[in-house]
């Protein structure tokens, strides 16, 4: 029979056990603090991501742009002209060749009636256009264009109904920026384009055609092919913007022939660099002429 103590003992554990915390899940844990979602941080992160977005939204295209344009104004070695090899583009299926008298000036407000179109040579405006990589938005007069060429540049003229934006594009990477080059459109053009430098010529359907870059490799400021060498192409006076309009009309009576017929060689451009035998600092004509007493 069990002692009166030992009741005692099972009451006093069962008490215990009975007062003792419960061990069942979820009950007698310490209550912890409610984790706040950091809404700063995250949007810290987005703002970060979409900025980087942005930029390279914004800068590889450029990028892309600048890496089109270096590579379209690499020169083809095979291309450039040497002292043994004066005129690579002989080899450019298409090319067509002419000699041309050089420094026969007319005046601005005279006509000269080429017998090509796009004239490369023959008399030309005392003013030429600027040719500093100059993409004209606008058609620009014939006897300024034909005076860049007697400076070594090289003319692209593209027909713009025969053209899309993506062939214009591709046709002025070869020409932004860069010095002895200019491009403009040409209302009524008999191709899609038209290659022009001093006595060559080369007319094209494709601005992807690699006898693009093959004719300006072989002729752009050549010095066996055109007169004035040395000649400057900048001309800050011809206003890109608003240059003097091409004239697409007939030519009348008066048009000047393409042997200069009455016009005096000016001897200044004879010899090359103006005939200052000091390259790159020719006088700069202005389209028009000086105001009386300058």
């Amino acid at each position: 029979m069990p002692s009166r103590t030992s009741a005692t003992s099972a009451k006093a554990v069962k008490a215990a056990g009975k007062s003792s915390p419960s061990r069942k899940t979820g009950k007698g844990k310490i209550p912890g603090k409610k984790r706040e979602t950091p809404w700063a941080l995250l949007a810290a992160g987005v703002a970060i991501v979409a900025l980087v977005g942005l930029l390279a939204y914004s800068l590889v295209p450029k990028y892309l742009d600048q890496a089109a344009i270096r590579e379209a104004q690499t020169d083809l070695k095979e291309w450039i002209p040497t002292k043994e090899n004066q005129d690579p583009s002989t080899k450019i299926e298409g090319v067509v060749k002419q000699d041309y008298e050089p420094g026969l000036h007319v005046t601005a407000e005279q006509r000269v009636a080429y017998d090509k179109s796009p004239a490369f040579g023959g008399p030309h405006d005392g003013a030429w256009a600027n040719c500093t990589g100059t993409v004209y938005a606008k058609p620009i007069r014939m006897e300024n264009a034909v005076h860049s060429l007697e400076h070594g540049a090289v003319w692209i003229a593209y027909n713009p109904d025969k053209v899309n934006a993506d062939g214009v594009e591709t046709l002025s990477n070869f020409v932004k920026g860069r010095q002895y080059s200019l491009m403009s459109p040409y209302p009524g053009l008999d191709s899609a384009i038209s290659l022009q430098s001093w006595g060559h010529q080369l007319k094209l359907d494709s601005a992807d055609d690699p006898r693009v870059k093959q004719f300006i490799s072989a002729l752009r400021e050549n010095p066996y092919t055109y007169p004035e060498v040395g000649a400057s192409c900048s001309n800050p006076i011809f206003d890109a913007n608003n240059p003097p309009p091409f004239d697409s009309s007939p030519y009348g009576p008066d048009a000047v022939p393409m042997d200069g017929a009455g016009l005096t060689p000016d001897a200044a451009e004879l010899g090359g660099a103006n005939g200052s035998g000091i390259p790159g600092l020719p006088t700069i004509p202005v389209p028009g002429g000086l105001p009386s007493g300058q």
